[in-house]
């Protein structure tokens, strides 16, 4: 298979490149990766130094029509999967303009570029966060509820879902949607949770915690995910969404707690902050569908997840240093500054 991976130089992009080289070394990959803030080449240096055939990296955009057309063409593209997209929800409240851009108009080009090119199947990978919250007893999230966003990214990744129904139910187009439950592993970039919490224990700063920390959250191993996405391209059905979690509900404030004391840290660390515009209380995810339909399951629990995670920051400091300088630093400091 000859497959397209933009935004492969993200977080979920560069596990899944890993994990995809392991498991189908005859599978050519070409990463497509615009390579903003969250985007390092060199997450993937062991492969492109290794001058692996069955990979090749393309610096372009998934908003510019004619380089994908191109890429598509040049490389003889049968499949794609889209990870390309802004994640993070602060950074939407504070600026939604990108997310638009990138994570719709983005989205919907890659689409009708693969349209035109015969493209045999599209995976566009999104999130639970379409959905909006869940009350404290509510059941989880199954792919027949509605989608109700409540931040500018949600809605960003909401309607860029609704123009995948939209291309399969108007061209029958051959999309397929994933929506996964909170990740976590190895190269988050540390504005989320667990890397920006361990960031800040290491380096003895106070752990900023929206609210009350009540807020919960499902939380599912990166390479999980990444079998999730994996199935869904071999075995998903055009049309289809497929919810994937990893069964492991936390608090905010439990998650925290966890952490310090894997890492050995009393909870004196913990501030409570002002709380996010718009926070969604609660995400769970049902993946019954997802599980007959395409054999999916969780195999990393949480503690041995969040041992693994904690373990690859603590070998990888420089990765964390080097990705923590400029504008990420200033960003930050602005966005919880503004909420003490």
């Amino acid at each position: 298979m000859r497959l397209l991976v933009t935004g492969g130089c993200g977080f979920i992009g560069t596990n899944f490149v890993y994990l995809m080289q392991e498991r189908h070394p005859d599978w050519e990959i070409i990463n497509l990766d615009k390579l903003t803030y969250a985007g390092n080449r060199k997450n993937l240096l062991s492969i492109e130094n290794n001058n692996a055939a069955n990979y090749s990296f393309v610096h372009g955009d998934i908003c510019d029509k004619e380089f994908v057309s191109n890429t598509l063409e040049e490389h003889k593209i049968e499949a794609v999967v889209n990870f390309a997209a802004e994640s993070h929800v602060d950074r939407s409240i504070n600026d939604p303009a990108p997310f638009l851009t990138t994570n719709i108009c983005g989205a919907q080009n890659l689409m009708e570029c693969a349209r035109q090119a015969g493209i045999e199947k599209f995976v566009h990978v999104s999130t639970d966060e379409v959905y909006g919250s869940l009350g404290m007893n509510d059941p989880a999230f199954t792919e027949n509820n509605p989608l109700e966003p409540n931040s500018p990214y949600s809605a960003s990744k909401a309607s860029a879902d609704l123009m995948a129904r939209a291309y399969f139910e108007t061209y029958n187009f051959p999309v397929s949607i994933t929506r996964c439950s909170n990740n976590y592993g190895p190269y988050q970039f540390p504005e989320k949770l667990i890397p920006l919490m361990y960031t800040k224990v290491i380096t003895g700063e106070q752990l900023p915690i929206y609210g009350d920390g009540s807020n919960i959250r499902d939380w599912i191993y990166v390479d999980d995910h990444c079998t999730g996405v994996e199935l869904t391209l071999l075995k998903g059905q055009p049309g289809r969404a497929y919810n994937f979690g990893g069964a492991a509900e936390k608090t905010n404030l439990e998650l925290v707690h966890e952490l310090l004391a894997i890492l050995g840290k009393d909870e004196s660390l913990i501030t409570y902050v002002t709380d996010r515009p718009g926070h969604d209380q609660r995400y769970a995810m049902d993946y019954a569908v997802a599980e007959k339909e395409l054999g999916f399951a969780p195999s990393v629990t949480f503690e041995q997840g969040i041992k693994k995670t904690i373990k690859w920051y603590q070998d990888n400091g420089q990765w964390l240093e080097d990705v923590r300088s400029g504008a990420y630093r200033e960003f930050m400091n602005e966005w919880y500054g503004d909420r003490k």
